[in-house]
């Protein structure tokens, strides 16, 4: 029997980091990669960064000389993740590919096991890993199911809540359910953490460009899916994932979000669902998305007048101290 056969043959990954004005969060996703004896190098696509702010990191990352290379692209400005997830791909030599959040840190061993675990399948596949918030608790996104038009209405208008157990209103999100012992097939993982073969990742060309933030990856597993792809969720690597590193706009995240989902639904459920649904989902994804954003804005505007009020307080108080000071001359 081969190497190839026992599964004992060296495995060459490119890993693979999307950053956006990330953050000091970004050293430590790099020190997590490079204890990862497969990594033969890492590709940073920088879409935005302070100046030196990468150059920093990973500098901060070197353990020793025997570290696999970074490289970073720059100069393209902000393109996206989608299109960035493609030029790093593109720039990849590895056989295999670890695209990673750079807030997400994985565990010692960790890229070995998603690969080795994965090997036993039949190829073309893809597995993620098991997201966790620093305290331990599985994150939402996680693992998923479908992303259809009818299970996106449930969650905007909270229909679920009418009958959770209900498999009519089963929601899109999965971490709340009891976590798999072993190594499954899933609909759908997060684009924060996923390994696949190379090849398999331009079965279907990539990522879609046209998303710009959020929807990718639920496309990105539809599609692969629809080509004869697996894809697997792996509860023995836990990720942690800090989240909300980047200084992106919190409001305009969620529009693209929502633009994202409708083009996702009008591409892959126009001739499933009447049109009329489809409109009916937009109107109740943008109505959730205006309720966030309001509440958004006046938590802003409340923060703001409360700073206002306590800088009269303060004034008024000096003011006061001051006439004092003036009346005992």
């Amino acid at each position: 029997m081969t190497d190839a056969e026992n599964n004992t043959e060296p495995k060459n990954v490119t890993a693979i980091v999307i950053c956006y004005f990330t953050g000091p969060v970004l050293s430590r996703c790099l020190s997590s990669l490079r204890t990862q004896s497969e990594i033969l190098e890492i590709v940073i696509i920088d879409n935005g960064s302070l100046e030196d702010q990468i150059k920093n990191a990973v500098e901060q990352s070197v353990e020793n000389s025997s570290s696999p290379p970074v490289k970073i692209v720059s100069g393209h400005g902000n393109i996206g993740f989608a299109a960035a997830c493609n030029k790093g791909a593109q720039a990849a030599i590895g056989d295999y590919l670890l695209f990673i959040n750079p807030d997400a840190v994985l565990p010692e061993k960790g890229l070995t096991r998603l690969i080795d675990d994965a090997d036993d399948f039949a190829r073309p596949w893809m597995v993620g890993a098991k997201l966790i918030d620093p305290d331990g608790a599985e994150q939402q996104g996680s693992r998923r199911g479908v992303l259809t038009p009818w299970r996106a209405f449930i969650e905007a208008t909270k229909l679920y809540k009418i009958a959770p157990q209900h498999p009519y209103f089963r929601r899109f999100n999965l971490h709340d359910q009891q976590s798999p012992a072993e190594v499954v097939a899933v609909p759908t993982i997060s684009g924060a953490c996923f390994v696949l073969p190379r090849s398999d990742y331009f079965l279907i060309n990539g990522m879609d460009e046209r998303y710009f933030l959020h929807v990718e990856d639920i496309d990105f597993c539809l599609r692969f899916s629809k080509a004869g792809g697996s894809v697997f969720f792996n509860p023995h690597v836990a990720v942690t994932h800090f989240k909300s590193s980047s200084r992106a706009n919190p409001v305009r995240i969620e529009a693209r979000k929502t633009r994202g989902i409708i083009r996702y639904f009008n591409t892959h459920f126009d001739k499933a669902y009447p049109q009329f649904f489809l409109v009916l989902v937009a109107a109740a994804l943008w109505a959730s998305f205006g309720v966030l954003a309001m509440r958004r804005m006046g938590g802003k505007i409340i923060r703001l007048a409360g700073l206002r009020a306590r800088s009269g307080r303060r004034g008024l108080e000096k003011a006061r101290s001051m006439t004092r000071r003036w009346s005992d001359r």
